[in-house]
Formats: C-alpha cells, sequence, structure tokens
C-alpha cells in the first residue's frame, strides 16, 4: 500500500480476501485483523504459521495491538453512543465562546 488509499482499495475491502487490490502480505494481516475483531478464539496455530510466513513475532504483536486498539475505540463509541452525534444548530457552533474569541 505504498500508494495510500484510494476509493477502489476501500471499496476492495468487503473482499479483501479474493481481491486483486491487496498483496499476500495486506490480506493475512487484514484477515488476522478480522479474526481478532469476529471470532478471535477461532485463530488457531495453523493460522500462526500463516503470518509466521510473512510476518516477524514482533509484526505481529503489533498488528494485534494496533487492531485491539481500534476494536476497543470502535466499541467505546458504540456504547457512548457517539457514532451518529446530532449536529449542533449552526448558530449554536457560531455563537459558542472559545479562549481565542475573548
Amino acid at each position: 500500500m505504498q500508494e495510500g488509499v484510494n476509493e477502489e482499495v476501500v471499496r476492495a475491502l468487503a473482499n479483501f480476501a479474493d481481491s486483486p487490490a491487496f498483496t499476500r502480505r495486506e490480506k493475512l494481516a487484514l484477515s488476522f485483523a478480522e479474526r481478532l475483531a469476529l471470532h478471535h478464539q477461532g485463530i488457531d496455530d495453523a493460522f500462526f504459521v500463516e503470518l509466521r510466513g510473512e510476518f516477524s513475532d514482533a509484526e505481529i504483536i503489533e498488528l494485534g495491538l494496533l487492531t485491539g486498539l481500534f476494536i476497543g475505540y470502535g466499541r467505546l463509541i458504540a456504547v457512548l453512543d457517539l457514532e451518529s452525534p446530532p449536529a449542533a444548530p449552526a448558530e449554536e457552533v457560531l455563537s459558542t465562546k472559545t479562549p481565542l474569541s475573548r
């Protein structure tokens, strides 16, 4: 993903396993993230053998930690009902006093 993420890549995420938009390494990372999020108890030794074919132990830990962090963020946002906060009326936003608007 040296070029970055564009709309085509985002659309390809829904079927990343079959998409030519991702390398084998990227597909494994995405599969690891998906498994951690949806069915972490199903991650077995065979999958770790596959991961170790592309990633070092340190990279696997980093992938796991970052994925866990974002899973946690998503759950916290859902629990706090912050997924779609109501938009404040424009006049309220414009009249809000900030430290810089003394």
